[in-house]
């Protein structure tokens, strides 16, 4: 057996003797609530809630497909050291989900999604007996996981209970704010080109939350493939309609977009690649959209400025 996969083994062995078998390992600063979380928009709300209270480390960082990822070993290792487990759910992170449901056993593991009103999510009919997990597309939506972090956090830290409350609500009129300027920018695209094109079916709560068609070359999840006559459809549409721009995706390949764009160019139709939007992973330092907030406001001055 090699060294790998007997350090997986013996991380499942601790996970199963329940909490009072597993020995302290925290790694965080001395009185800090360790937080560790799956994608960077999760990671930036806890980080808002929290602030300097605790100490949030991020698994996936910018460009990361949270559909495709799997925990590495030294994932594990952080994982099993944190106080609170953050993830989006909805299985965004679908294959990391028996990870969490066994590292329940000995800490708090919440899904943010989970505070949210199960009639409010949409049900894709070809996503069949799940939800899209694309929740932080709509603000106002994203802005109800607000609460289920200031609850775990102040059970975690019971005196820190009333600085995350406080915080949860400057964050959350910080969204309301952000949620009535992409309303208002979006007004400035003429109705008939209000058609979001992008690698995957991302965009749905965007398109629903602002009224925006959105049309996607993949489905709900990167991990559904996309074949040729996927590909002739999205073009035809393009074509007749005259979209102007189709948009690529950081965290997706750029080839399948790309390959719309030429199948417009043989038809005759000058489609431009309108910018890269940020969809299942938040940009890098420095980029401006290494925030919630900043992501958002990106994405959409991407898409008016493509779209006008």
């Amino acid at each position: 057996m090699t060294a790998k996969y007997l350090g997986l083994l013996l991380l499942f062995v601790v996970w199963g003797c329940g909490k009072s078998d597993v020995p302290s390992q925290k790694t965080g600063e001395a009185g800090k609530v360790n937080v560790v979380c799956t994608t960077g928009m999760v990671a930036d709300l806890v980080q808002r809630v929290g602030g300097d209270r605790v100490v949030v480390k991020g698994l996936m960082g910018p460009g990361v497909d949270p559909h495709y990822y799997k925990a590495s070993q030294g994932d594990l290792g952080t994982l099993s050291s944190a106080d609170i487990i953050f993830y989006n759910g909805l299985y965004l992170e679908g294959k990391m989900q028996d990870i969490f449901n066994k590292m329940a056993r000995s800490k708090k593991v919440v899904a943010v999604s989970d505070e949210i009103d199960k009639s409010t999510l949409r049900q894709p009919p070809e996503f069949e007996g799940h939800y899209d997990p694309h929740i932080w597309f709509d603000v106002a939506l994203w802005s109800e996981t607000i609460d289920a972090v200031v609850e775990a956090l102040a059970a975690a830290d019971p005196q820190g209970a009333e600085s995350f409350r406080q915080n949860g609500e400057r964050y959350r009129a910080e969204l309301r704010d952000l949620h009535a300027w992409v309303l208002a920018q979006i007004e400035m695209v003429p109705l008939d080109q209000r058609i979001l094109v992008t690698a995957h079916d991302a965009f749905g709560y965007f398109g629903r939350a602002y009224g925006v068609e959105v049309l996607g070359l993949q489905g709900i999840s990167t991990v559904a493939e996309y074949g040729v006559n996927d590909v002739t459809q999205l073009v035809d549409l393009i074509a007749t309609r005259k979209i102007k721009a189709i948009f690529v995706e950081s965290s997706v390949p750029e080839r399948s977009i790309e390959a719309v764009r030429q199948g417009c160019i043989e038809r005759g139709h000058q489609v431009k690649i309108g910018g890269t939007l940020y969809s299942d992973a938040m940009g890098a330092v420095g980029s401006g959209a290494d925030t919630y907030i900043g992501m958002v406001r990106s994405n959409v001055a991407t898409i008016v400025e493509a779209l006008q």
